[in-house]
């Protein structure tokens, strides 16, 4: 497989470090607008003719395109912020190459995805497959959805996707261990809710508090609604009754979330400042250590995971099937922090199937579309490994 690779942030990287030495990896191009960066990632892979480098601007489908057709790549996987998904996603369809994200595009609340997934007759007509929400929430946790309806479950009443961890960044009082744009969007749009007969609908922010227990000595966190795409993907394929995603912030990140709210500090509409026009959400960003170097200084566990509560053979049953990343383990063997590395294992293993044909079709689908055998086969090989947890229920 040839890939374009737009973007070597901390998880683009990541995906450039797991897909090293694969033997279904024939090339990936390297693609940012940064040309500093896109330098030091070349260094460190070490094999530049297996990953040349580029420099792209992600918002020009057809400077996409281009690159796209330039070095005969077979999919052109999106590993940029969401604001560029649209020109990413029509440079792909244009070029008929396969395409990969790991967010749907940023319009929120009930509209997340709408324009990705309102073309999805377009692609399916072309005979073209973008792959979106391939990351790890969504993407491996709309895969342990799939497992659990297809291996573990008669019916389902609810899929919930339960994120906590307790790491923690020595020398930062606020540290995000992802993109702050990202974090924004998700914390601060509309949280999602799915239920069989009503649809999607909007909650308050942090709404519906609860206490949840996340395996491998990370404990109980309180988790509360947040926006993400699960919620939207998920019920296109699985029937189930309630789908909800929920996040142990805590207080301290929440409150923070609130105070940039309150300031209008998460808006990205520029604004001017002594006659330089900036957005508000940029200069934040600006002001916050870079998530991809903060791995030498972070502690702790990250836990994604998907908790189903439904019956089997009769009976009431409930089940958490989760994957934890422990940092410690992430720098000593791959030299990247857990949170971008777990995010980045899922689309690899995602080109692997595609490669060898083990994952196909058409239209836009989401992972929850694919048989997840294959890919929760190859989770410990990818130094992944999966847990489930059954809850008993009288």
């Amino acid at each position: 497989m040839k890939v374009l690779l737009v973007g070597v942030g901390g998880v683009g990287e990541s995906i450039a470090v797991l897909a090293k030495g694969r033997s279904w990896l024939e090339r990936m191009v390297l693609a940012d607008r940064n040309e500093a960066r896109l330098h030091e990632v070349r260094e460190r892979l070490s094999d530049d003719e297996t990953f040349p480098a580029e420099v792209v601007n992600a918002g020009d489908a057809d400077h996409v395109a281009d690159l796209a057709m330039k070095h005969g790549v077979d999919l052109i996987m999106n590993a940029v912020d969401p604001a560029f998904n649209e020109a990413i996603f029509e440079a792909a369809f244009e070029t008929r190459r396969t395409y990969m994200d790991m967010a749907l595009d940023g319009d929120c609340g009930v509209n997340l995805g709408r324009y990705q997934l309102g073309r999805d007759a377009d692609w399916e007509r072309r005979g073209l497959l973008a792959l979106v929400g391939m990351g790890v929430e969504p993407g491996i946790s709309d895969v342990f959805a799939a497992h659990a309806a297809k291996h573990l479950f008669d019916t389902i009443d609810e899929i919930g996707v339960r994120d906590g961890a307790n790491l923690e960044v020595r020398g930062h009082a606020f540290a995000p261990n992802f993109s702050i744009w990202t974090t924004i969007e998700e914390c601060l749009d509309p949280p999602l809710v799915y239920e069989r007969g009503r649809g999607l609908f909007e909650t308050e922010n942090f709404s519906q508090p609860e206490v949840f227990d996340f395996p491998e000595g990370i404990g109980p966190l309180e988790c509360v609604n947040v926006e993400h795409e699960e919620v939207v993907l998920v019920p296109r394929w699985i029937p189930c009754g309630r789908v909800t995603f929920k996040y142990g912030l805590g207080k301290t990140f929440i409150d923070v979330l609130k105070t940039l709210h309150m300031l209008g500090l998460d808006s990205k509409d520029a604004i001017d400042v002594k006659d330089v026009e900036v957005a508000p959400r940029d200069v934040v960003a600006a002001c916050l250590p870079d998530p991809a170097r903060l791995g030498d200084r972070m502690t702790g566990k990250t836990c994604a995971g998907t908790w189903v509560r439904g019956t089997k053979d009769g009976k009431a049953r409930e089940v958490y099937v989760y994957q934890v990343a422990d940092n410690r383990e992430t720098m000593s063997r791959y030299g990247v922090q857990a949170v971008v590395w777990q995010t980045a294992v899922g689309p690899v293993i995602a080109m692997e199937l595609l490669s060898q044909g083990m994952w196909k079709g058409r239209g836009v689908l989401g992972p929850e579309a694919f048989d997840p055998d294959p890919f929760m086969a190859r989770m410990a090989a990818y130094g992944a490994p999966y847990g489930i947890r059954e809850t008993n229920v009288a």
